[in-house]
């Protein structure tokens, strides 16, 4: 049985091309299919290789602005970085809230901050969901209607019930209507609980046991 609900997540619908920096790895805008996706899965943000020569990336005075000496960036600083690249276009900033659910579904080391490669990862990521939303967001409101929500989940290629999707939508909207940052905010926490659920899903039946701390730390952490 393959878990429903994983595979070409997170991309550009199809026929679509994503804005933003160009995105290496596996073919996007394809149609979602069943089952876990091969090699590192279909969604923005899978780099066949980190670039070589970041200097020269666009992004990296960007992020080098705001990075301090560590060379890496927390949420404030996401939030900032992202405002300066003008990805939220003339939708409302990302909040600080989605900055730190952003960093928590990247900080594969559990330092509450963002390197480089990992800020180009989340910025193809948000390129991709950003033109997921505008799809339906034909009148450049910064809101979709929960209906057009659920078409826009189905369209990542998640697979969940009804009553997923109902709990989902309401957690998310404001007075009947879900804007691009809670937009977001969504599509990165069910990126990141379904890649929690697929590395304890071995065989791939879409049932896993979790011990309470295990459950605890999937859930909380993000």
């Amino acid at each position: 049985m393959a878990y429903p609900g994983y595979g070409g997540y997170g991309g550009p619908m199809q026929g679509m091309q994503p804005q933003g920096m160009p995105m290496q790895g596996g073919p996007m805008g394809g149609p979602p299919q069943a089952g876990y996706p091969q090699n590192g899965g279909g969604y923005p943000g899978t780099f066949a290789a980190p670039p070589q020569q970041p200097v020269n990336d666009p992004m990296w005075g960007y992020f080098t602005t705001i990075a301090g000496q560590d060379g890496e960036i927390d949420a404030e600083e996401l939030q900032r970085c992202l405002t300066q690249t003008g990805i939220s276009g003339t939708y409302t900033p990302f909040s600080l809230e989605t900055c730190r659910i952003m960093i928590a579904m990247l900080d594969r080391d559990m330092t509450g901050k963002l390197g480089f490669n990992e800020f180009k990862e989340l910025f193809a990521a948000l390129s991709g969901w950003k033109q997921n939303f505008m799809m339906f967001d034909q009148d450049r409101s910064g809101t979709v209607e929960p209906h057009e929500m659920t078409q826009s989940i189905s369209a990542m290629g998640y697979r969940i019930s009804p009553q997923a999707l109902n709990a989902v939508i309401k957690r998310y909207s404001k007075a009947g209507r879900i804007y691009f940052d809670d937009y977001v905010a969504c599509a990165v926490k069910l990126r990141a609980l379904t890649e929690s659920f697929r590395r304890r899903d071995q065989m791939q039946q879409g049932a896993v046991n979790f011990q309470y701390d295990d459950f605890i730390l999937c859930t909380m952490a993000i």
